[in-house]
């Protein structure tokens, strides 16, 4: 196996480092020990946890106006694999990388499957395009796909997704995940009902496709690109599409796509209550579907998802295998470095919820005791865990610091002067 960055960089690092995380790490050690926790299971449970990052999110994204790359960035699947692999070989926790055709597709999935393990990844979800018109396409999704009025955009996105199914059995996969931007920017554009009718019946084509151990994330998002109505615009429309599909159909949430102040951690538990919670893209977001580094705008909103999340793993329902996937636009940073910063707030709100005291928790709210449960919580939560963070990484042999690390390697610029530069231009892909 050929990583990104040399372990000899990462070895000197890490050494350097060592005193100074050990008495870090015991001093929370002897901290948690107080409250009955070891802190050697945490970390445990910490190194056995992962998220996916997305092929995409190697790159510079953008706005509905401009993009702006930057040196060195990837320009084919060959070249996001790499970037993520130092991601992966830094943090730790990011093995898996979700791809997006057509514009991942490549003539060779055995050897690209081959090419990824060599890199110490493997894949996660695969994602359909049928937001998106493709050169030579036969017909346009300007006015939907799955539930266009035209029989034939219909058929070519169901096809589409077939095919996306059958890339992901040779890269190794087992999720597809389906997002689609179809909807309305007028009063009376479509009628409502008709236009779900037209999505069920084509989703469920693509539902009687999918192996037997294979799932079928509906993903939702309120708004954009349509403005006035999208027709999966939230989980109720998601839920009762995925009850309809059947027992491989999940839901999947995005930290974005929701309207202003609505509970997600909340939507995580009905989800999960009824056995239809498949999977979680993280992000964070200030008005909208903002696309921010996760944790970067309300980390403790993050935290109060992954409390939920702790508590559906403790009570399983119909199975309990979200799929993880950080789902970023870095418009103005490395992505290399969003996607480590995100992956460490990611990692470090999955450990505050393990630190959670669930027997103090669930005694405070069976006696209606609102403040005990508050701080039940908030004890967690002002927990410093990154030596726990830290100290999981250097065993599995990443980086103390993976920022540092990274910056040290010169990696992007070596990059910068190996690949092609991408050109200017606009939307987030």
């Amino acid at each position: 196996m050929t990583l990104p960055i040399s372990a000899d960089l990462i070895a000197e690092h890490n050494a350097a480092q060592a005193a100074a995380l050990e008495d870090d790490y015991g001093a929370l050690g002897r901290k948690l020990a107080r409250a009955g926790i070891d802190i050697n299971a945490v970390k445990d449970r910490v190194a056995a946890f992962s998220v996916a990052v997305p092929s995409w999110g190697a790159g510079r994204g953008g706005t509905r106006f401009a993009k702006f790359p930057i040196p060195g960035e990837p320009t084919n699947i060959h070249e996001k694999l790499e970037d993520c692999a130092v991601i992966n070989q830094l943090s730790r926790v990011t093995p898996r990388v979700s791809p997006h055709f057509p514009w991942d597709k490549v003539s060779d999935y055995a050897a690209l499957r081959e090419e990824a393990a060599g890199l110490g990844l493997g894949f996660d979800a695969v994602n359909s395009n049928t937001f998106q018109d493709q050169p030579g396409q036969a017909h346009t999704y300007a006015n939907g796909s799955l539930s266009a009025q035209d029989p034939g955009a219909r058929r070519q996105a169901v096809e589409h997704n077939i095919e996306c199914i059958e890339i992901g059995r040779k890269l190794g996969s087992t999720d597809l995940t389906v997002w689609v931007g179809d909807g309305t920017n007028f009063p009376g554009q479509q009628d409502f009902a008709r236009s779900l009718d037209r999505y069920l019946e084509a989703a469920s084509e693509i539902y009687a496709a999918l192996p037997d151990d294979w799932r079928m994330l509906l993903e939702h998002k309120m708004f954009e690109p349509a403005f006035y109505s999208t027709v999966i615009s939230d989980w109720g429309s998601s839920i009762l599409a995925a009850q309809e599909l059947g027992p491989k159909a999940k839901c999947l949430v995005d930290l974005g796509h929701h309207a202003p102040n609505v509970n997600i951690e909340q939507i995580v538990a009905r989800l999960h209550r009824f056995g239809k919670l498949g999977g979680f893209h993280f992000n964070d977001s200030k008005y909208g579907d903002d696309d921010l580094d996760s944790g970067s705008i309300n980390p403790h909103q993050l935290f109060l998802v992954f409390n939920e999340l702790a508590e559906a793993e403790a009570n399983p329902r119909d199975g309990f295998r979200p799929s993880y996937m950080i789902d970023q636009s870095h418009n103005v940073t490395d992505p290399i470095e969003s996607m480590l910063s995100s992956a460490e707030a990611i990692a470090q709100c999955y450990a505050k919820a393990s630190l959670v005291d669930r027997g103090a928790l669930h005694a405070a709210q069976e006696a209606n005791d609102t403040m005990m449960a508050f701080q039940a919580l908030r004890r967690a939560y002002t927990i410093d865990v990154s030596p726990i963070l830290a100290k999981a990484r250097v065993e599995a042999g990443g980086a103390c610091d993976v920022l540092a690390v990274y910056r040290q390697s010169r990696y992007r610029d070596r990059k910068a002067q190996e690949r092609r530069a991408v050109g200017l231009g606009a939307g987030i892909v």
